[in-house]
């Protein structure tokens, strides 16, 4: 009787502890995935990707934490070219656009994963004025000047400072832009740290010095497709923005310096709605942009880090969160993609088969006094933080 007493109370405490363990982690049924016991372990490990056009060893780095989540950064643009994401079933796979070899990230293409400088978006006619002088920039987008120029932050090799390991792996990536870079005065110093946490979340912080008044808008350029399928497009994805004004364009996508509230528009995505649902509107932005292609005006400015954005993709439940210290994001819909570009399982990339959340300041800040400034000056640092947090929804 005693015996049968003990192994039904053994009994008890095992369904107690069953219980209590499917119930953890999980918060308005989205679910955040707990450190598995398994063979899974947090690492780092570094790989080599190959050597540029000019003779430069590249490398890549494979961040995992304890779930099981892998992102894989190589040093040629501080790119993140793959970052593999569990679904609701714990399937996990690679939810950003990106290609497998060195050379056709070398290749003309649209930012894929990369990290973006100087200046992350658009500069009207090339040019700026700080103190009294006029600096002349490329002219790679149009009349306008792009992420940077023709050789930013994207198409170089970062150096690797540091790394670490534990709970957390992170990685931390450096470089110095000469003074005149691509039309930018001083010389800046640029560290970049990646952060995989072991609750699912991928941390992203900038920091940058420099030695002569410039300017500075640092931004990561991932292409998201939650479905993991990248043969679908992106506008069964529901999305969030905590925006209630947007940054109108004119035809060549440069603000026209003012504010346009989002209510009764396209734009309002301050409750959750699919992003097919209005990209094709008879709207004067979305015509300009072909589709979403705009800067979102943040709440919450005064607040630092905040949630500013969420993604939802019902199939395979997973669900991204977006975090930042910035005033901005730009939501960019892959509208220019052309399905010229290779898929690395076959295939091509189609028409907004992926999503931009970029970070930012405002487009062209450096030539709107009323937008938030983006001058860096000697002894100061500019600091900006952004977090992609991954969950999953039943």
């Amino acid at each position: 009787m005693k015996n049968k007493k003990q192994n039904f109370f053994f009994i008890l405490t095992i369904a107690a502890i069953f219980v209590f363990t499917s119930c953890k982690g999980t918060i308005n049924n989205e679910k955040i995935l707990e450190p598995m016991a398994s063979n899974n372990k947090a690492s780092l490990q570094r790989h080599s990707f190959g050597i540029t056009s000019e003779g430069i060893s590249v490398d890549m780095y494979t961040l995992k934490n304890n779930n099981g989540m892998e992102v894989d950064i190589i040093t040629y643009g501080g790119r993140i070219i793959r970052l593999s994401v569990p679904d609701k079933n714990g399937k996990i796979s690679n939810v950003v656009l990106g290609f497998d070899s060195l050379q056709q990230y070398e290749k003309e293409n649209p930012f894929f994963g990369a990290l973006v400088g100087r200046y992350g978006n658009r500069i009207a006619n090339a040019k700026f004025s700080l103190n009294g002088n006029e600096y002349q920039l490329a002219a790679n987008n149009g009349p306008n000047n792009l992420h940077g120029g023709i050789k930013g932050f994207d198409k170089v090799v970062w150096k690797v400072e540091e790394t670490s390991e534990g709970e957390n792996v992170s990685l931390k990536l450096s470089y110095l832009s000469k003074d005149m870079d691509e039309g930018f005065p001083g010389n800046l110093l640029t560290n970049v740290t990646y952060t995989l946490t072991k609750d699912n979340t991928l941390k992203v912080a900038y920091e940058s010095t420099t030695d002569r008044p410039t300017i500075v808008n640092l931004t990561q350029h991932s292409y998201f497709n939650l479905s993991g399928d990248f043969s679908k497009n992106i506008l069964d994805h529901e999305i969030t923005l905590n925006a209630d004004k947007l940054v109108p364009v004119d035809s060549n996508l440069i603000p026209t310096g003012e504010l346009m509230d989002v209510a009764g528009t396209p734009f309002d995505f301050r409750s959750h709605k699919l992003i097919g649902k209005d990209i094709e509107a008879d709207h004067d932005q979305i015509n300009k942009g072909g589709g979403y292609d705009h800067n979102w005006v943040l709440n919450g400015q005064d607040k630092g880090l905040r949630t500013v954005a969420k993604v939802y993709e019902a199939v395979s439940g997973r669900v991204m969160e977006v975090a930042t210290t910035e005033p901005g994001v730009q939501l960019y819909t892959g509208n220019f993609l052309d399905g010229t570009l290779p898929i690395p399982k076959g295939g091509t990339y189609g028409k907004r088969s992926g999503l931009c959340l970029e970070t930012q300041h405002y487009p062209d800040s450096p030539n709107q006094p009323n937008f938030p400034s983006v001058v860096l000056n000697p002894g100061e640092k500019y600091t900006t933080t952004t977090s992609f947090i991954f969950k999953t929804k039943q």
